[in-house]
């Protein structure tokens, strides 16, 4: 039954998009080339794809790679994926919860993840990579193209926050092309971008404890408008801003990542007298 109506948008028989899993399956043949293209992987790396849904780059990607991991929470489409690899490759299936999967278990690092990612969870995604990055070798991943924006976003700009310090201490960002929403099936409402984030062989700035920059970012960017004497009450005093070389009277979103780190640095000394 090929007939689409209003009440039934897909044919009979093929996968319908979850609005719970944020589901936008690529379909340009163009881009798919082009993204593969731009990966570039070869036989004997450890390649893992997030959320591969129907296989649009998965197939190409096994073909180059002549193995692979992936890791998918719908498990209807596992037929449909099975079906399309059959014969390609070793893929290497992974039901479960890309929000709580260890991709550090992954036997052969360093690891190089791609995917399509669900918008709804990508920036909780990212962070949660970031806590396995020791693993991982380079990460190709399709985003809102905002979200890229942010991840790429330096001091004084509107987009830079907490999502921009924080990816920026763990890895470089290289935003690579636009994906209009017609690559699509549904079609987003919005445009991807094609980012690549490459984890940095050194950290960029020095830290007692990188921890302590998590909460200082997290805490100066939950009221962005405050200034910083205000923004990090309680958590860092007048003296110890002063100390980390920072006026308290400025915001945070003027703050460079290695002036947080200076302030990162200041947490042992934060019950100092302000």
């Amino acid at each position: 039954d090929l007939v689409q109506t209003p009440s039934r948008p897909y044919p009979r028989g093929m996968h319908v998009p979850r609005k719970r899993f944020g589901q936008h399956f690529l379909h340009d043949p163009g881009i798919i080339d082009r993204i593969c293209a731009t990966i570039a992987p070869v036989a004997g790396e450890s390649l893992v794809e997030i959320g591969p849904g129907l296989g649009a780059i998965t197939l190409p990607l096994l073909q180059r790679a002549g193995a692979m991991d992936v890791v998918e929470l719908d498990r209807d489409v596992l037929p449909i994926l099975r079906r399309r690899t059959q014969g390609q490759g070793e893929l290497r299936i992974h039901v479960a919860d890309a929000l709580a999967f260890d991709f550090c278990s992954l036997p052969g690092h360093p690891l190089r993840l791609v995917g399509n990612l669900p918008y709804n969870i990508s920036t909780p995604l990212l962070f949660h990579l970031m806590e396995g990055i020791q693993c991982i070798r380079d990460m190709h991943f399709m985003l809102q193209k905002e979200v890229v924006t942010r991840l790429a976003a330096g001091p004084g700009s509107r987009d830079y926050g907490r999502l921009s310090v924080m990816i920026q201490y763990h890895c470089e960002v290289e935003e690579l092309f636009d994906i209009g929403p017609g690559a699509f099936r549904p079609p987003p409402r919005v445009r991807s971008t094609l980012v690549r984030l490459v984890p940095h062989a050194q950290p960029p700035v020095r830290l007692e404890d990188p921890a302590s920059l998590e909460r200082v970012v997290a805490r100066a960017f939950a009221h962005r408008r405050k200034t910083l004497r205000n923004a990090l009450e309680g958590l860092l005093g007048t003296a110890a801003i002063e100390a980390a070389g920072l006026d308290p009277g400025v915001r945070p979103e003027r703050l460079s990542l290695a002036d947080f780190a200076a302030l990162a640095n200041q947490l042992p000394t934060a019950d100092s007298p302000a």
